[in-house]
């Protein structure tokens, strides 16, 4: 439990490099509230950790990573987010590399492979459960600190 709550505040520390201090902590804060967020949460939250696209609109934000084909297919606005669709929306926005398979099939499911393989997905996981705000902040934490180690 210690090392989530350090990893939101690593994330916190990360993030307000990108966006001003006072939206990050509210955005954090609404997150970390969230048991349950959607797939435009989630897309607006992410795009914008990976410098992909910067908007206050979950619905752009939606609707850009839909058009990307960077969100499972089946996938709404409203929907909540499962871990394999969110694996494959953080997959190709930070423009990870992946394995063989992904490589050639570039799906929720493989996405969630290579980030478990990867070890960002840590702990007892499966790829359709719904992914809570503490979740996603954690799972981007570990990006951008592993980016960050890369540079």
């Amino acid at each position: 439990m210690k090392i989530i709550y350090l990893s939101v505040i690593v994330l916190f520390i990360v993030c307000a490099s990108y966006l001003p201090a006072q939206e990050t902590a509210e955005e954090i804060e609404k997150l970390l509230s969230k048991d349950i967020i959607t797939y435009a949460a989630a897309a607006r939250f992410i795009l914008e950790a990976s410098d992909t696209k910067v908007t206050s609109d979950v619905h752009e934000a939606f609707l850009y990573a839909v058009q990307q084909k960077w969100l499972p297919k089946n996938a709404a606005e409203n929907d909540p987010a499962r871990l394999d669709g969110i694996s494959l929306l953080i997959m190709r926005s930070f423009n990870m590399k992946g394995g063989i398979l992904y490589s050639i099939i570039k799906t929720p499911h493989y996405s969630y492979r290579e980030l478990v393989s990867k070890n960002i997905i840590q702990g007892r996981a499966d790829p359709a459960m719904y992914v809570s705000g503490e979740k996603l902040l954690f799972i981007t934490g570990k990006i951008l600190s592993q980016k960050e180690s890369e540079q």
